[in-house]
C-alpha cells in the first residue's frame, strides 16, 4: 500500500488546487515508481498526461471555487511550460468572482502557434499584443509554487465576456471593480478592445450595467433581476442610521418608500458563486438593521436571487404597503 507523500508535497498541492505536476514531484523526490504507486492505491488520481490530483486542496475555500481553480491550475501544469493562461482560466487565478460554475481550463502559446494540448486543456490563438503578467505565489511548505504567466485581468475579460451571459458577466466585473483588480476606466479598455468581435456590441451595453459597489455576486444578480422586473434600487450599500443618527450598518439594495422609510434587501453572502465567509458578516449586519431602525429588511438567499423575479415581488409589495 502506498504511503502518502511528505508534508512538501502536500502542501504544494494544496496551494494548487490540490494537483501537481510529474515535474514537481520529481523536484520534491518522488519517483516514477512512487508515483504509479500512489495513483494504483487511489490516493492519486492522474487528470491527464504529467498532472495528478492529490486531493490536498484547501478546506477553506468553497467546493465551487475550488473546482474553478483547479481547472486553471490543470491549464498552468499539463500546457507546455511557455503557455499564457487565458480567458476565464486567468479570471480565476485572479481571483474575480461569480464565474460559471465549470470553466475551462485555457492556454495560448506565444507566436500563435498551435499544439496537440493535454487532455482537457485548450490552445487559443490570440494575435498580438497580449497583456502578460506572472501570479505571484508564495512557497508552500518549503515548495515553490508554479507562477504561471497569465493575460492581465482587463484582457482576460476581453477574451472571456463574448461567451458569458449577461448576468454572469456583470457579476465578474462588479467583482473586478470591488476588488480593486479593475479600475472604471479598464471598463473603457475593454470596450474598445471588444470591437469587431463577435457579439461585441451586445457585450458593450453590459459595461453600463457594472457597479463596483457590489460586494458579492449575489448582490449583482440580484440588482439585475430587480432592474428586469421594473424595479431597479435607488442605491446600493445604503447606510442605516438609528434614531440618533448613529450608523447601525450598511445594507446590500435599498429602495426609498413615499413615507420616507427605507425598504431594504440583504441577500445572505453564502451561495453559489460567492465567497462563504460572507455569511457570517451579514447575520450581524441585517440583525443590527431589524432591530435598532425603522427600515423594513427584506432578506434572501442565493436560492431564491437564481430564481428570479422573487425580490422584485417581494420589494413591490413593501413599497406599496
Amino acid at each position: 500500500m502506498a504511503i502518502q507523500p511528505e508534508p512538501r508535497v502536500r502542501a504544494l498541492a494544496g496551494a494548487q488546487a490540490g494537483l501537481v505536476g510529474r515535474g514537481q514531484c520529481r523536484e520534491l523526490g518522488i519517483c516514477d515508481r512512487r508515483l504509479s504507486n500512489l495513483v494504483r492505491s487511489g490516493l492519486w488520481v492522474r487528470v491527464t498526461r504529467g498532472v495528478y490530483d492529490t486531493g490536498q486542496a484547501d478546506p477553506a475555500v468553497h467546493p465551487l471555487d475550488r473546482g474553478r481553480l483547479k481547472s486553471a491550475w490543470l491549464a498552468v501544469l499539463a500546457a507546455p511550460a511557455d503557455a499564457i493562461v487565458v480567458g476565464l482560466s486567468a479570471l480565476a487565478l485572479h481571483g474575480v468572482q461569480g464565474l460559471p460554475r465549470r470553466i475551462p481550463a485555457e492556454v495560448t502559446l506565444p507566436g500563435r502557434r498551435g499544439a496537440p494540448g493535454s487532455t482537457g486543456v485548450t490552445i487559443r490563438r490570440y494575435g498580438p499584443p497580449l497583456e502578460v503578467v506572472r501570479l505571484r505565489s508564495e512557497p508552500a511548505g518549503g515548495s515553490p509554487v508554479r507562477s504561471p504567466l497569465l493575460t492581465s485581468v482587463r484582457g482576460s475579460f476581453v477574451h472571456a465576456l463574448p461567451a458569458l451571459s449577461r448576468d454572469t458577466a456583470v457579476a465578474m466585473l462588479d467583482s473586478g471593480l470591488h476588488q480593486g483588480l479593475l479600475r472604471e476606466r479598464d471598463l473603457e479598455w475593454i470596450a474598445a478592445r471588444l470591437r469587431g468581435r463577435r457579439g461585441a456590441r451586445t457585450v458593450r451595453g453590459w459595461l453600463e450595467l457594472v457597479d463596483g459597489r457590489a460586494e458579492s455576486p449575489m448582490e449583482s444578480l440580484a440588482r439585475l433581476d430587480c432592474l428586469d422586473h421594473g424595479v431597479p434600487p435607488d442605491d446600493l450599500q445604503v447606510e442605516v442610521r438609528d434614531a440618533r443618527g448613529m450608523f447601525v450598518a450598511r445594507a446590500d439594495l435599498g429602495w426609498r418608500r413615499r413615507d420616507g422609510r427605507w425598504v431594504l434587501v440583504e441577500v445572505d453572502g453564502r451561495d453559489v458563486h460567492s465567497n462563504p465567509a460572507a455569511l457570517f458578516a451579514d447575520r450581524d449586519r441585517q440583525n443590527a438593521i431589524a432591530t435598532r431602525s425603522d427600515a423594513v429588511l427584506l432578506r434572501f438567499t442565493g436560492r431564491e436571487v437564481l430564481r428570479g423575479g422573487v425580490i422584485p415581488d417581494q420589494v413591490r409589495r413593501a413599497l406599496a404597503a
